[in-house]
C-alpha cells in the first residue's frame, strides 16, 4: 500500500488508515474477537497505520488495539504508524457505566477534560500504558473547538495556547512523539491554532469530502502553504455517502435534512452517470485529494472494511474524474 509522509517530519503512514471508534463499542457492544478480527483484517490488506483515543469507550479502543499490537511482536515505528489523542483525562469511575457519548458498556472510566501541558502528558501517558507502547507516532488534540465545547471552549483554548502546544512541541523535540496536530469535525479552530504555532498534521472528520468542502475554502490552502498534512475522517459524512439517499440516511450524526438529502441525490446522479458507485466517489474524492496524507476507514467488520478496500483497488474509470468535481 501507498506511503504517505507525514508534514516536514519523518512519520510515514498508509494511504488508508484504520480508525478504532467503532471497536470502543461505538452504537453497539463489539466482542474481544470481533475487535482483533477487523484489526487483523486491516494488517492482512496492508494498512499499516492506526488511529484511536482515549474517548473511544473511555479507554476500551486502545486497550483493544493495543493487545493487537503486542500481537504482532512490533514497536512504534518499526512497521506500522500509530496515532492517539490528548485532551480527555480518564479515571477509574465512581459508579457503573453502561453507555457514554455513545459508546455501549465502555471502560469503567469517568472522563474530564485537560488541554493543559500537564493533562496533555498525563493524558498520554495514560494511554501508552493501555497501548502498551512507549512512543506515538502522532498525537492529535482532541475536539478542542466550539463545535463540541461551545462558549466552554475559550478556557480549554487558554489551556492549549498557555502550556498545551508547547508541552506537544517539547515531547516531539525529545522524540517521544513524532508529530502532532488536531483532530477535530470543524475548521475554525485549525485556523486558529495555526495562527499561534504550526501544526504537522490535522485529523479532519467530514469537512473535505464529497460533500462537505467546506475546508477548501481557507484551510486546504492554509496547510499545502504551510506543509500541513491532512488525514480525512468521516469520508461519508457519518453515513448518507455510503448508503445514498435513502429514508433513514444520517449526516453528520443526525437525520439527514431535506437540503443534503437533495445534494446527494444529485452527486449520486452524477457518479451513476459515469458508471462509478457513489461510496466510491467519495472514497476517492478523499484520496485524490492533493492535501490528504490517509483516508481513515473504521468499522467493526472485516467485510465493510474488505468492501471499502476493494473499492479503492479498482481501476478508476476513465473520464470519472467529473464525478468528483
Amino acid at each position: 500500500m501507498k506511503t504517505n509522509r507525514i508534514g516536514r517530519t519523518d512519520v510515514a503512514v498508509t494511504e488508508v488508515a484504520f480508525g478504532c471508534a467503532s471497536i470502543g463499542n461505538l452504537y453497539r457492544e463489539v466482542t474481544e474477537d470481533e475487535a482483533q478480527a477487523v484489526l487483523a483484517a486491516a494488517w492482512d490488506a496492508g494498512i499499516r497505520y492506526f488511529d484511536t483515543a482515549p474517548h473511544y469507550g473511555r479507554g476500551l479502543a486502545e486497550m483493544r488495539l493495543g493487545r493487537f499490537l503486542k500481537g504482532r511482536s512490533l514497536k512504534s515505528g518499526a512497521g506500522f504508524a500509530l496515532s492517539t489523542k490528548v485532551g480527555r483525562i480518564l479515571s477509574p469511575a465512581a459508579a457503573p457505566i453502561s453507555e457514554a457519548d455513545g459508546y455501549v458498556n465502555p471502560a469503567q472510566n469517568d472522563m474530564r477534560y485537560d488541554y493543559s501541558g500537564d493533562g496533555i502528558e498525563e493524558s498520554l501517558a495514560q494511554s501508552f500504558e493501555r497501548l502498551g507502547v512507549t512512543r506515538a507516532d502522532i498525537v492529535y488534540v482532541h475536539d478542542i473547538g466550539e463545535y463540541t465545547h461551545g462558549a466552554a471552549n475559550a478556557a480549554h483554548m487558554e489551556a492549549f495556547l498557555g502550556s498545551g502546544y508547547a508541552r506537544l512541541a517539547r515531547l516531539k523535540e525529545q522524540g517521544r512523539i513524532g508529530a502532532f496536530g488536531l483532530g477535530v469535525n470543524e475548521c475554525e479552530v485549525c485556523l486558529e491554532v495555526m495562527d499561534h504555532g504550526p501544526l504537522d498534521a490535522i485529523l479532519l472528520a467530514g469537512r473535505l469530502t464529497l460533500l462537505d468542502r467546506s475546508a477548501e475554502a481557507a484551510l486546504v490552502p492554509r496547510c499545502l502553504e504551510a506543509g500541513t498534512s491532512l488525514v480525512l475522517g468521516g469520508v461519508f459524512n457519518s453515513g448518507i455517502l455510503a448508503t445514498g439517499p435513502v429514508e433513514g440516511a444520517t449526516y453528520d450524526y443526525g437525520p439527514a435534512p431535506q437540503e443534503v438529502l437533495d445534494r446527494v441525490a444529485a452527486l449520486k446522479a452524477r457518479a451513476d452517470a459515469h458508471g462509478v458507485p457513489l461510496a466510491t466517489a467519495a472514497l476517492e474524492f478523499a484520496r485524490r485529494h492533493p492535501a490528504t496524507a490517509a483516508v481513515l476507514l473504521g468499522t467493526a467488520k472485516p467485510a465493510s472494511l474488505r468492501r471499502n478496500l476493494d473499492a479503492l483497488s479498482r481501476p478508476f474509470p476513465a473520464g470519472a474524474e467529473a464525478a468528483l468535481a
